[in-house]
């Protein structure tokens, strides 16, 4: 039988150089990535079932995983667009077998599509995330669905809206509950420089008021190289 072990040597050899020429470059891929996929709009044209959801895929994947492990009774969506996370969140869930609702409320109900409005699994609600009606139906909800919640944050990108829904939220969320900040990476987080005082600067303030509230969940915002919600991987404490 031939000896091939020179050549593998030397082919090894030849991978661990080219490993160590490419490492200072790979450091700054998902970096690049984030800019490519976020400046392709990459995220508007991305569906679930044929509905627009306008998020980044790996974030959905990290959702479903957190959401697996949660087993959340009640989802909390500000920002509801055209329905497809919505849609996205009560497939997941009725896969897991468990009563449940998905809550999403938005300024508008112009763009929701047929589909996510005859969900039964789904309630939808026209008026802003920050409302005190908005509070008292999802303390409601969370009575008639006992258990932990998974709330996001995806309506209005203004640093003082999303503060607002972040303390709209304090006195509801639990211990052990789940918060995510979508599009904390605009306003120089990565991407979107001139965009101005964001959800990330909201986090900033919400956190120098009360810093005990939430833990990061850095190993879940890292695992896939790089996400929509810098920093906005939220348990509440």
């Amino acid at each position: 039988m031939p000896d091939f072990s020179g050549v593998l040597s030397y082919v090894g050899r030849r991978q661990r150089l080219a490993s160590a020429l490419l490492r200072p470059f790979l450091r700054f891929s998902p970096l690049l990535y984030h800019f490519w996929y976020y400046h392709n709009y990459v995220q508007g044209t991305t569906q679930w079932m044929g509905v627009s959801t306008q998020k980044s895929v790996s974030d959905m994947w990290n959702y479903q995983e957190i959401i697996f492990n949660l087993k959340p009774s009640l989802i909390v969506e500000f920002g509801t667009c055209r329905g497809g996370s919505a849609l996205f969140f009560a497939g997941l869930m009725r896969q897991m077998g468990h009563p449940f609702r998905v809550f999403s409320a938005d300024v508008s109900s112009s763009l929701i599509t047929p589909v996510a409005s005859a969900d039964k699994n789904i309630e939808l609600m026209t008026a802003s995330s920050t409302d005190v009606s908005v509070t008292s139906r999802i303390k409601s909800l969370r009575k008639e669905f006992p258990g932990p919640i998974f709330a996001i944050l995806d309506s209005d990108h203004s640093k003082a809206h999303v503060l607002n829904e972040m303390l709209s939220l304090r006195d509801v969320l639990q211990a052990g509950d789940y918060l995510v900040v979508e599009d904390a990476n605009v306003n120089g987080h990565p991407v979107l420089l001139g965009h101005g005082p964001g959800p990330y600067e909201a986090m900033t303030e919400y956190f120098k008021r009360f810093p005990d509230d939430y833990r990061r969940d850095a190993e879940r915002e890292k695992k896939f190289g790089f996400t929509f919600a810098t920093k906005g991987y939220l348990i509440r404490r």
